[in-house]
């Protein structure tokens, strides 16, 4: 890979004083209803003055809503929902000069998490009030943002296989679980796919293909690749195995954080990567959401940066 190629080590903007308005993005009538309401309601009023809630639905586009409060002159964006909705504003955000910030109301807010704030209204409200920007870059499969991972293979399907059962049975954790062990029974075959990392290409063949671009998520299931991510590169996560009783097997090791480079997965660490799978269309998902992408998938570094709100570590505020 060319060096010289490599993108300059972001820096972080200034810290912004914030007295004008903020703009909190969401869809609170969705999801949790009422529950989600009333934390949007009380994370207004611990913004302060100049917080101001800019509803959308999936049947628009959030782009226009992000554009909308930008033209109304909003010093700070906030994402208010789960990992989808972060994805979705930050998506609006890259390069902007304008800071974005999270505000976890979804499912698992694994981008929430990993910033260490909080996922009580107020308190997040808060952390965001008095945190400081920082630039970063995030990734990108066919120019489309994530900020947690994307993946190829049985994730996906099982993301599918949820979706369909929720809609049957509703949201409980004893139907999500049914999924995974429904498509697992369904495993046919693995992948047969063409991995090309910053210029090597390797044949793959696998049940799944994780690309990670979160320190959190990793470490929170025992996985390496933390230092990839912290040094700007993706942290590709290739499972070993091609039954089923892998696949339970793997999955167990997951939960026990138990699962072991070499034995369980290979790790690729990369800044630039290709996926071939020999299909044309395959399924993808990207930080909770999913779609049929065209294949081959190119995941990459964002050239732009993400302004992204962080909390105040406690040493920092310890030190104060």
């Amino acid at each position: 890979m060319d060096e010289t190629a490599t993108p300059p080590t972001p820096t972080d903007p200034p810290a912004v004083a914030r007295s004008g308005l903020i703009a909190v993005i969401g869809n609170p009538s969705s999801g949790r209803n009422s529950r989600d309401e009333d934390a949007v309601g009380a994370a207004l009023k611990a913004f302060g003055p100049g917080a101001e809630l800019y509803r959308w639905t999936p049947e628009t586009d959030i782009a226009h809503t992000v554009e909308r409060a930008l033209a109304d002159g909003a010093e700070l964006i906030v994402a208010a929902g789960g990992d989808g909705t972060a994805m979705a504003v930050a998506q609006s955000m890259l390069g902007q000069s304008v800071p974005m910030a999270v505000l976890p109301l979804g499912t698992f807010n694994f981008f929430a998490r990993g910033l260490r704030l909080s996922e009580d209204p107020v308190q997040a409200a808060q952390a965001i009030r008095d945190g400081t920007p920082s630039s970063i870059r995030v990734g990108q499969v066919n120019k489309r943002v994530f900020l947690n991972n994307a993946s190829l293979g049985i994730y996906p399907a099982i993301l599918k296989a949820r979706e369909d059962i929720y809609a049957r049975w509703g949201r409980r954790r004893v139907v999500a679980h049914w999924s995974v062990i429904k498509t697992f029974l369904r495993f046919q075959r693995p992948m047969n796919l063409r991995i090309t990392a910053d210029g090597d290409t390797r044949n793959y063949r696998t049940p799944l293909v994780f690309v990670a671009r979160s320190a959190y998520q990793l470490e929170l299931f025992g996985l390496r690749g933390a230092g990839a991510i912290s040094d700007d590169h993706f942290a590709v996560l290739v499972a070993k195995g091609g039954s089923r009783a892998d696949l339970f097997r793997l999955a167990a090791r997951l939960v026990m954080s138990d699962a072991r480079e070499g034995r369980d997965y290979e790790l690729i660490r990369a800044r630039d990567v290709s996926i071939s799978t020999g299909r044309r269309r395959a399924l993808l998902a990207f930080d909770g959401e999913k779609s049929f992408e065209r294949s081959p998938f190119h995941f990459e570094m964002s050239s732009d940066l993400l302004n992204i709100v962080q909390p105040v570590p406690e040493d920092a505020e310890d030190a104060a």
